[in-house]
């Protein structure tokens, strides 16, 4: 039977993204392991604790919201870590890998801000205040590990343009 009301798509949605941040938590050390730039293994270290958190924060919905998640598994976030597995095999250890795996985490980061920004707006249509503000939270984590991997990226390529100057 179809679901048919905004709780039912409100519950359908943080279960997916559950799915997906649990499925994150199993890339990013791998991500971490293969990149070769410092701050990047870094930043990925960061934001697996950072995906630990918000982890936390969905169980808080759930718990707010007096909600049961669904076992589903999400498939966009499976497709996106398998695009992120591919970059690892295709590109030898260096600058271009590091440069392929930061556009596979953002990738993933803007997946997870319109999941996020989604469930917001639609725990704020149900009244689900505290929930609202949780997910507006990871909505912020989130943009702000997106604007982390771009200066990291622009950083980069500034690196590699004076190396091949030299």
């Amino acid at each position: 039977m179809a679901s048919k009301t905004l709780q039912d798509l409100f519950i359908h949605s943080l279960s997916d993204v559950y799915s997906a941040e649990k499925q994150l938590t199993k890339a990013l050390p791998k991500l971490a392991r293969a990149s070769s730039h410092s701050e990047l293994k870094q930043a990925f270290q960061t934001h697996l604790e950072e995906t630990n958190g918000q982890i936390e924060r969905i169980d808080q919905v759930v718990e707010l919201c007096g909600i049961k998640l669904k076992r589903i598994k999400c498939v966009a976030m499976e497709g996106l870590v398998e695009e992120g597995q591919e970059q690892i095999e295709d590109f030898e250890e260096g600058p271009i890998r590091d440069a392929a795996l930061i556009g596979a985490a953002q990738k993933v980061e803007h997946y997870e801000i319109a999941t996020y920004g989604t469930l917001a707006t639609v725990a704020k249509q149900l009244g689900y205040t505290e929930a609202m503000k949780l997910l507006l939270e990871t909505l912020e984590e989130e943009k702000s590990t997106d604007e982390k991997l771009t200066q990291l990226a622009k950083a980069q390529a500034a690196e590699q343009m004076q190396a091949a100057t030299k």
